[in-house]
């Protein structure tokens, strides 16, 4: 049975000489793994359009529980993350993020396939820093696979804001100065106002504005240190290509 589907390639493995498996983000089934015969070869019919980070349409033969890639057509080639290592890294940290989150299944929602190619689109082309993609890649994708914090008011006063509000990173809840009884907890976040704002942005705005913001470097670098903490705290686990990421950006600030 052959299907069509569009999506982004997240994952590349060897397979024998001159074939590969290849991990495809899709727009409505999720991730599916397909293979890919001759698509390590230069001039392979689907070589171009099955490499990293490529956006193409698909054409999969399901056999056996197997699915084995037809044919392909490009659609969007992401070419300069190629030439920047903190680029890459920071995509080859999305792709991680989502092998580990969206399964293959009908019910992903289609907004997910999406928060990537704009990630890569604004990464690709230098209009958003790498901080700022980051910090909304790492915020909506948990919002977007049902762990959305409640973002909304105090979890138990339900005041809106405040100077500062707090931020429970395990529990995804806010609280207020008066009602966070426990601020020294390492899950405990405490929250300026502009990077509240911006929180609330990500998690809840429509996916045509969900880019159309700007913050201050200082309140970016909060920003950015909530969101990372906010997803290894969700997920439970850490991830190489985040540490590897974190690492170049240390070296560029010294």
């Amino acid at each position: 049975m052959l299907t069509t589907t569009s999506g982004v390639v997240i994952r590349e493995r060897l397979s024998g000489e001159n074939n590969k498996i290849i991990d495809i983000l899709t727009e409505k089934s999720g991730i599916i793994s397909a293979y890919v015969r001759g698509g390590r070869k230069i001039n392979g019919k689907n070589s171009a359009s099955s490499q990293l980070f490529v956006y193409s349409k698909f054409c999969i033969e399901k056999s056996n529980d197997k699915c084995i890639l037809n044919s392909s057509e490009v659609i969007k080639v992401f070419y300069d993350l190629r030439l920047d290592i903190e680029k890459i890294s920071l995509a080859s940290y999305f792709s991680e993020l989502l092998l580990y989150t969206v399964g293959s299944c009908e019910d992903t929602p289609e907004d997910i396939c999406r928060l990537l190619l704009n990630s890569l689109y604004f990464l690709s082309n230098g209009e958003r820093s790498a901080k700022f993609l980051k910090s909304v890649f790492e915020m909506r994708l948990l919002s977007e696979i049902g762990l959305m914090p409640g973002l909304i008011g105090c979890a138990v006063c339900i005041k809106y804001t405040d100077d500062v509000m707090y931020f429970d990173l395990k529990n995804g809840k806010l609280f207020c100065k008066t009602c966070c009884v426990n601020k020294s907890s390492t899950d405990i976040a405490a929250v300026s106002e502009p990077v509240l704002s911006a929180l609330r942005h990500i998690a809840l705005s429509d996916m045509n504005r969900l880019f159309n913001f700007r913050m201050s470097e200082h309140c970016m670098t909060e920003l950015c240190d909530i969101t990372q903490r906010y997803a290894l705290t969700q997920l439970g686990r850490n991830f190489s290509t985040l540490e590897y990421y974190n690492s170049l950006s240390k070296g560029a600030e010294l």
